[in-house]
């Protein structure tokens, strides 16, 4: 006789948690583009829920209110935009790791220039909403990558540098790409979306980064 799970959840029930998490990602897909767009105050609640294709009654049940929303939607730019400092090791060959670093951040800007843009938005109007975040799990990271930085200094792997600044740097740079595309594009005709151009970026700013450490 054939065992019957009992742990499994009934497929309507599967089908539904799928079809909410779908939601969800469409909402948070929306309100990224409009906000980065329109800003916290410009955008609206109806227009997200239209540009997901959602009532704006169905929009609410996953998030109370439009503050809630734009959060949530910094949070997830905040996760992404992290996600490749955490690759920082201490056991990492350095010259490497800045490589890999630095092209990740500029196919971040290529890839995703609405996130970069909103990040820039709060960031310029002082944080309001994503302090905590900042003051939390940004500062946490960077101190501790930064830990890794000093201890290849210290080592003689690289030159002696500030980390916080040397990250700074790289962060400047790279996200200027996404945040200043208009300008970018204006002065040199091309963009990051140009795969020869986008080549010569990642090339002229990891000659940049690496040569003011020593690195080759």
């Amino acid at each position: 006789m054939r065992e019957i799970r009992t742990d499994a959840a009934p497929a309507p029930a599967r089908r539904r948690r799928k079809d909410g998490e779908a939601r969800r990602v469409a909402i948070l897909d929306a309100g990224l583009a409009l906000f980065s767009g329109l800003g916290l105050h410009g955008a609206s609640v109806e227009g997200i829920a239209e540009r997901a294709g959602l009532s704006k009654t169905n929009l609410l049940y996953y998030f109370p209110s439009k503050e809630a929303l734009y959060v949530a939607v910094l949070r997830r730019v905040l996760t992404v935009w992290l996600d490749p400092l955490q690759a920082f090791d201490a056991d990492s060959e350095p010259a490497a790791a800045f490589r890999g670093y630095i092209r990740a951040k500029l196919t971040l800007s290529r890839d995703a220039p609405q996130a970069s843009r909103l990040f820039c938005l709060e960031i310029v109007q002082g944080a309001p909403l994503l302090r905590p975040e900042l003051e939390g799990s940004l500062r946490d990271l960077v101190e501790a990558k930064a830990a890794i930085i000093r201890g290849w200094s210290a080592a003689g792997r690289i030159g002696p540098h500030d980390p916080h600044h040397l990250i700074f740097s790289i962060w400047a740079i790279t996200q200027h790409y996404a945040d200043f595309a208009v300008q970018v594009e204006a002065v040199t005709g091309r963009g990051l979306d140009d795969p020869d151009f986008f080549e010569r970026t990642v090339a002229s700013t990891q000659a940049l980064i690496l040569a003011g450490l020593g690195l080759r």
